[in-house]
């Protein structure tokens, strides 16, 4: 995978950047940033010291049927959810970081086709979010897509996709609405942008048929 590109510091008359020094330069690199920022009570902070990731813009879409009522969601092996103690294999969805100047819609297309081997042919902006804003500068964009579900065994998998390329290694499940929801507002998934997409679907879905349908 070759390296991205960064995305220059924006300047704003609250924040004040005393230094910036690159600490790894890898394919996702890591800045040390000292700086100041304006306080609550109006005046400016002490010197700061912050790690940044710089893993940049990425884009996320719900797979949803809204004929058969059934999201479509994939799974997958994370080493750092291993490292964390939590069961390494995930419920996620399809996610990925944009190349250099590239939009979200167009970039959501391409993981869905290289990750789950579907298309969606309608799209719906759910929100942006930070996703470790703590320590990365990485911000989501979510969407909904309309798709159609395929055909499942009956442990509900449709079959097995990845970019083989990157030696991906994913499982495609068909999940019923109701089920996938009820275990994001249970907690089961450790994916925070899947439990977003799903507790937003649970607020909108006879608004987001609606839509679809017309």
């Amino acid at each position: 995978m070759r390296p991205r590109s960064t995305a220059p510091i924006p300047t704003d008359p609250n924040v004040q950047i005393e230094s910036e020094q690159r600490v790894w330069s890898g394919r996702f690199p890591l800045d040390v940033f000292k700086f100041r920022q304006r306080r609550f009570d109006g005046t400016m902070s002490g010197l700061r010291t912050w790690e940044t990731w710089r893993r940049g813009k990425a884009v996320a879409l719900l797979p949803y049927d809204p004929v058969a009522d059934a999201v479509v969601l994939i799974e997958q092996f994370r080493f750092p959810a291993f490292v964390a103690g939590i069961d390494p294999v995930l419920v996620e969805l399809p996610a990925g970081l944009l190349e250099d100047g590239e939009e979200p819609e167009p970039a959501i297309h391409r993981e869905m086709r290289e990750e789950m081997a579907m298309s969606a042919d309608r799209l719906t902006r759910i929100g942006g979010y930070m996703l470790t804003a703590g320590g990365a500068d990485e911000f989501c964009e979510l969407y909904a897509g309309r798709v159609t579900a395929p055909e499942t065994g009956p442990d509900g998998i449709a079959w097995h996709a990845g970019e083989a390329s990157e030696d991906e290694d994913i499982r495609v499940r068909v999940w019923s609405a109701s089920t996938a929801i009820e275990a994001a507002l249970d907690g089961q998934f450790t994916n925070s942008i899947t439990a977003i997409g799903l507790m937003w679907l649970a607020s909108r879905r006879d608004w987001l048929r609606a839509r679809w349908a017309e």
